[in-house]
């Protein structure tokens, strides 16, 4: 009777160890990574979503579906590399992630204020119409994609603050480039184990937002003044001669950007 029950305790802790590692196991094998590389000073906010799998028929409340966000407060908790789960289940329903859209932030200046962000995304399918645009994975399990981020400048207010916008383009390698933010695209079944990598790279130069209302010369960009510092746009139209002072946002009052002063 002894032996019986030792035999039974042993067979309970194998099935036990079996069904952990077999726990362990899928767990391993139902997420991926994303990271990035990018400038100084830049950070990522990423919300996931999810919809139904393949083949599945049943649907689930947004309120019961809601898109996990990694690096929501960018500022204060960030991390460069999130952990994603690729399939979940959510009131019986079972899910598989669709979408990663992406915000990419960057700050110019000391006050909280100085900042802006620009769009990105990478898309899960389970087959996609032309495998011109699928990334692919190098031995190391490394899938890179890349984008091209630079500062449009512009001045607001009747005191001509300076204020930048960031604008990041998709510039990738061995695919088209779409017209938007970077992008990436995968299926589902090159994920398990994987990383996906996003890329941002600076453009040489800052360029302003409106170019009709700045004239370049050889040590930068000069405001026009248009009708006067109540024009909102003033534009140049062709008086390249009448400029304006502007401030950074420091406070510094400024002739010609990026340098300041001629």
């Amino acid at each position: 009777m002894v032996m019986k029950r030792s035999v039974v305790c042993v067979v309970l802790i194998i099935l036990g160890c079996g069904i952990a590692v077999g726990i362990w196991y899928a767990r391993q094998q139902n997420t991926f990574m994303f990271t990035v590389d990018m400038p100084p000073g830049f950070k990522y906010k990423a919300a996931v979503y999810y919809v139904p799998a393949p083949g599945e028929t049943c649907t689930v409340a947004t309120k019961d579906n809601l898109a996990p966000t990694f690096n929501y407060w960018w500022r204060e908790n960030y991390k460069a590399d999130s952990e994603i789960e690729i399939y979940r289940v959510r009131k019986g329903c079972p899910l598989v992630v669709n979408n990663i859209q992406l915000e990419i932030f960057a700050t110019y200046g000391k006050s909280r204020a100085d900042f802006s962000s620009s769009g990105a995304q990478v898309v899960l399918k389970e087959k996609l119409p032309d495998e011109i645009h699928r990334e692919f994975f190098d031995a190391s399990g490394v899938s890179t994609f890349a984008g091209e981020c630079e500062w449009w400048f512009r001045t607001m207010g009747k005191t001509r603050v300076l204020r930048k916008l960031l604008n990041c383009r998709d510039l990738n390698y061995g695919r088209p480039s779409s017209r938007g933010g970077p992008i990436a695209l995968y299926t589902f079944g090159q994920l398990a184990n994987k990383t996906i990598k996003m890329k941002v790279v600076m453009a040489k130069e800052e360029m302003p937002y409106y170019k009709r209302a700045w004239v370049k010369f050889e040590n930068g960009w000069k405001r026009c003044m248009g009708e006067g510092f109540e024009d909102q746009h003033a534009f140049c139209d062709g008086n390249e001669k009448d400029f304006s002072h502007f401030i950074v946002s420091d406070g510094t009052p400024c002739t010609i950007y990026p340098g300041c002063t001629e």
